[in-house]
């Protein structure tokens, strides 16, 4: 067997005392008939050049030798300095011939080629659940044994991860170092970024292989994956209702607490979801961004252009099975089928009336508010219902859709033209009067 001369390497261990190594007592030279290679008796990795297994036992006597420049930050070796290197270099010389995305890494383009072969070579040996990472193995593991070695100094927060801990630290300090070269909005962390670039390649790498729709994000897919098993994970410990989603039951719970977070900042009226704000927003905006390519009507929300569609296809699946009422809208059949049970889920909190329909009690709440989001551009009157606003317009349009053919005289509202019948009541015999609404029409 072949021998080498030992020599004594001095390496700074984590505790600041400077200890003299043997490094030869961690090299095991193995003659296996076909090749010799040195495994560290750390990690029992294996080398077949004892170069190597000295590069390597640096990564556990914390030895860095190599520094970057810009930076600062250490290295155990030359190679991953370079590669480091190349994040300020903005150098990606490793293409993914699938979807042509850059990495600075080799590593990363292979961990990323996964994503298109759906690759998961790592797997849990407690639950058996199958990773495309190490590393998102490593997290997964810290589920089975609850660990959270690492806690924020601020308000608490234990995580399982170092690198966790360090992002969550931002929330505090407010940092965002990473910022979209499109549109420069920043983000406390780089999947964060990344999963926003993907707004403007249109990039959607992940897809569902049972009805193959595609998505941006995988957590989207996992989301979405459960409406076709119909798994609901996530249960509500106050009422026992189910969700699909984390943050469904986290929005859900609100309706519990009350709690409003998100506030128009024009009008003041608040949220329980940001994206019933943004769609609010758009009664001060006016913005209809959904359009109907039939009669090009246009609509705020996609729900309601959805529903609107209906009228063109006459469709009507959902029947009331108490009085045949048909409905467009499995909701609307809901809704309806109240009136027949008397069932009245909502009330007002300030005057504890009770409402059928949720619309009909953010109605009644703006009489105790005031609230007048509707608006007239022509003399500035405000109003708390988009159809109060509708009427009061035909004042300055002159617009009567109402009128007798009696006396042909029109009006612009319905209430208008019925205290204007009466007059002809009053001048009639009750026997040569036909019915109101037989001489009504619009």
């Amino acid at each position: 067997m072949e021998t080498y001369t030992k020599t004594n390497e001095t390496h700074l261990m984590s505790d600041l005392s400077v200890d003299t190594v043997d490094t030869e007592k961690h090299v095991e030279n193995v003659d296996d008939k076909i090749k010799k290679y040195f495994t560290c008796n750390v990690c029992g990795q294996k080398f077949y050049q004892k170069l190597l297994l000295k590069t390597h036992f640096q990564t556990h006597t914390k030895v860095k030798p190599y520094s970057c420049i810009v930076s600062n930050k250490e290295f155990s070796q030359e190679g991953d300095l370079k590669v480091h290197s190349r994040i300020h270099a903005k150098e990606k010389p490793y293409s993914c011939e699938v979807c042509l995305k850059d990495f600075s890494c080799k590593s990363n383009l292979n961990k990323h080629y996964r994503t298109h072969t759906n690759e998961k070579p790592f797997s849990c040996d407690v639950c058996h659940k199958d990773f495309s990472r190490k590393s998102n193995l490593n997290v997964h593991f810290l589920t089975h044994t609850n660990e959270k070695p690492f806690s924020c100094d601020v308000c608490g927060k234990k995580c399982s991860r170092q690198g966790d801990l360090k992002v969550h630290y931002r929330i505090h300090t407010k940092e965002k170092p990473y910022s979209c070269d499109v549109c420069h909005k920043a983000y406390c962390r780089k999947s964060q970024l990344n999963v926003h670039y993907r707004t403007h390649t249109k990039e959607k790498p992940y897809f569902c292989d049972a009805c193959h729709k595609k998505f941006s994000r995988k957590s989207h897919l996992n989301v979405h994956f459960r409406t076709h098993t119909n798994e609901k994970p996530f249960s509500c410990d106050m009422c026992g209702k189910k969700f699909s989603s984390k943050g469904d039951l986290k929005v859900h719970f609100r309706i519990h607490t009350k709690e409003k977070p998100f506030s128009c900042d024009v009008c003041g009226k608040t949220h329980s979801r940001k994206g019933e704000l943004k769609v609010h927003y758009r009664i001060h905006t006016n913005e209809k961004p959904f359009s109907c390519h039939v009669c090009h009507k246009e609509f705020s929300r996609k729900i309601h252009l959805n529903v609107h569609f209906q009228t063109h296809t006459n469709e009507k699946p959902f029947s009331c099975d108490v009085c045949g009422k048909k409905f467009s809208r499995k909701g609307d059949l809901k809704v309806h089928y109240r009136i027949h049970t008397k069932e009245k889920p909502y009330s007002c909190d300030v005057c504890h009336k009770h409402f059928s329909h949720r619309n009909h009690l953010n109605l009644h709440y703006r009489t105790h508010t005031n609230e007048k989001p509707f608006s007239c551009d022509v003399c500035g009157k405000g109003f708390s219902q988009r159809g109060s606003l509708a009427r009061h317009y035909r004042i300055h349009s002159d617009e009567k859709p109402y009128s007798r053919d009696v006396c042909n005289e029109e009006f612009s509202l319905k209430s208008h033209l019925n205290r204007h019948f009466r007059t002809h009541i009053i001048e009639k015999p009750p026997e040569d009067n036909a019915s109101l609404d037989s001489h009504l029409h619009t």
